[in-house]
């Protein structure tokens, strides 16, 4: 894939599986082997598809707006800030309908069209802040 299709894809697939919380677009855009540095979301797609669920069911109007975007071979950089409005339940937290924004970065190593590996670097602490899950 050339340059513009890789960016093109993390585009579509923050826009789809994000923020449209299109289930079907994860098999579309996350290898089944897909691995990452968030041990939270486990390797491969189902891992990711059950993390993916617990997120969208703890903030219904998550939304990620991309800022950057920087692609070089195989690889894209994502610079993005996440909001949404905690309504669920993730890490121990019960949601009380408060608004988070968190703002991060996402390295995907993109194979045969599918996201095949990400790395993602990310205000953590400050997002368990927000939840209140950390002092």
């Amino acid at each position: 894939m050339s340059i513009e299709e890789n960016k093109q894809l993390a585009i579509t697939f923050f826009e789809e599986i994000w923020n449209q919380k299109d289930e079907s677009a994860i098999d579309r855009y996350v290898a089944e082997t897909a691995a990452g540095n968030d041990h939270d979301f486990g390797v491969g797609r189902e891992d990711f598809r059950t993390h993916w669920k617990s997120w969208i069911a703890a903030f219904p109007d998550l939304h990620f707006e991309i800022v950057d975007l920087v692609s070089e071979g195989d690889k894209v950089l994502t610079r993005w800030v996440l909001t949404g409005t905690f309504a669920g339940e993730l890490l121990g937290a019960q949601g009380d309908g408060r608004t988070i924004r968190v703002e991060g970065m996402s390295l995907d190593r993109i194979e045969n069209g599918m996201v095949a590996e990400g790395f993602d670097g990310w205000d953590n602490y400050g997002f368990r802040k927000q939840l209140g899950v950390v002092e």
